[in-house]
């Protein structure tokens, strides 16, 4: 997502305050907070999926694969 989007999404929010927004605003809006929020679950996935977990023998595991053995 670009700042000229980030810019808009924030135009809009302030204008839905102050004014309201008009049906295209609103059907905008929610376009591009669906954009965004997609881009953040992304994001956050990556940066989970990322964590190495380090055992007490010193050896590492992906945190998916440590919660997988600590359920069994």
């Amino acid at each position: 997502m670009d700042k000229k989007q980030i810019d808009r999404i924030n135009f809009l929010a302030k204008k839905k305050k102050t004014e309201g927004l008009t049906e295209e605003e609103s059907k905008e809006q929610k376009e591009l907070y669906k954009i965004y929020l997609g881009n953040i679950r992304k994001n956050f996935k990556s940066t989970v999926d990322s964590i190495v977990v380090e055992k007490e023998d010193g050896s590492k595991v992906p945190l998916k694969e440590f919660n997988k053995k600590k359920k069994n």
